[in-house]
């Protein structure tokens, strides 16, 4: 398009183009987590903890119990009253991962309770 001084006018426009340019960028340009993001983060970090020391602890009990199970069905002549034993032990180990995880739970959100009142006070404004 050109007008009658002799300046031209040029515009070249693609949806696809900057839906793409914007993608791009997006995943080298600094990202700053918002308030949303960090309750959301903190609150997700409470549960996260105790799940993982609740299995640590339930593996652990599990591999316990099966090492009696093994003891009692292997052994039987020599080792069936250690592997009861053992097996017993093992139960115990994994019933503890539950009440560990409650007990993780409540402390974590102990914890981090004034950082999530705080952003849900400035949120709900």
């Amino acid at each position: 398009m050109e007008n009658k001084q002799g300046n031209t006018f040029e515009y070249t426009y693609s949806a696809g183009e900057q839906a793409e340019i914007r993608r791009i960028r997006s995943k080298y340009a600094p990202k700053e987590e918002s308030k949303m993001e960090q309750l959301q983060r903190l609150d997700a970090s409470a549960t996260q903890k105790a799940t993982m020391y609740a299995i640590i602890v339930g593996v652990i009990g599990a591999l316990i119990l099966g090492t009696g199970m093994s003891c009692c069905m292997v052994w039987t002549d020599t080792l069936l009253i250690p592997g009861i034993v053992i097996g017993v032990i093992g139960m115990g180990v994994v019933a503890a991962a539950y009440p560990l995880y409650d007990r993780t739970l409540k402390k974590e959100r102990a914890r981090i309770a004034p950082e999530i009142l705080r952003l849900t006070d400035e949120l709900l404004k």
